[in-house]
């Protein structure tokens, strides 16, 4: 008897790293469980890899609604009794103004989603990942989340606080048949997260690549996800920071003339 595929639930999975990490994934022979907000973006890509031969399932879910979460939880659930992998990907960065002016609303969302939409998940996919009897919790943070810069503190602290989730959630549980991986990013670019920072501006999303000649692209990202989560299952990558060569800090960059 074939054993059954491994699952692998992947948060913003609708484009940029979560749609790579999808991708990935379901390459490594892994049954992937696709969510984020954008229904018609995670059903597509689940019909993109079951053409290709995958097994893929697509759900719209909001991280930040805590009863969405629970439902989905209950549904998955029902149709398969464990979860082999959760990797928290759903979040993003909105501004760069400084403390001084910074807004309020746009600190509140950050926090909702990169944080408490990560713990959303996490809390409701645990039991799941605890019976698999091999489980791993993914958390994309970046490398925000281990050094500041001027005009990114809502992100930063943000991303900070997701780190010291990640890293108390692994104290908590050891013992138990889960390891928690942490990746932290440099500097992605994606199609659309600068975009989103800077409200839609793309001469200002545009300056945050200038003259980099190789930033890191969401597939660089997924490769690294990958990597990680298919190594034995005793073996913990606490953490693993990855930047493009050119960047050596958050505010140490090369950048060509």
């Amino acid at each position: 008897m074939t054993a059954a595929a491994p699952t692998a639930v992947v948060t913003g999975a609708s484009g940029g790293i979560g749609a790579a990490t999808a991708r990935q994934l379901a390459g490594a022979g892994y049954d992937v469980v696709l969510t984020a907000r954008r229904k018609d973006r995670v059903e597509a890509l689940a019909a993109e890899l079951r053409a290709a031969g995958h097994r893929a399932e697509a759900h719209a879910l909001d991280v930040t609604d805590r009863a969405a979460v629970d439902a989905f939880a209950t549904a998955l659930s029902a149709a398969r009794p464990s979860v082999d992998v959760l990797v928290n990907n759903a979040g993003g960065a909105l501004g760069a103004d400084p403390v001084a002016s910074g807004d309020p609303d746009e600190w509140r969302a950050m926090y909702e989603v990169n944080v408490l939409g990560t713990l959303h998940v996490t809390q409701a996919l645990l039991p799941a990942l605890t019976a698999s009897g091999a489980g791993t919790v993914v958390v994309l943070t970046s490398t925000a989340g281990h050094g500041t810069y001027e005009g990114g503190a809502g992100y930063v602290a943000a991303k900070h606080a997701e780190h010291v989730l990640a890293e108390t959630l692994r104290l908590e549980i050891v013992g138990t048949p889960v390891r928690v991986i942490e990746i932290a990013p440099g500097m992605v670019r994606t199609e659309g997260f600068a975009l989103t920072r800077f409200h839609g501006d793309e001469e200002k999303a545009a300056k945050v690549y200038a003259g980099v000649a190789e930033p890191l692209t969401a597939e660089d990202v997924a490769d690294t996800i990958a990597f990680a989560v298919t190594r034995p299952a005793h073996v913990n990558i606490d953490l693993l920071v990855v930047r493009p060569r050119a960047q050596a800090s958050n505010t140490k960059v090369h950048r060509e003339q």
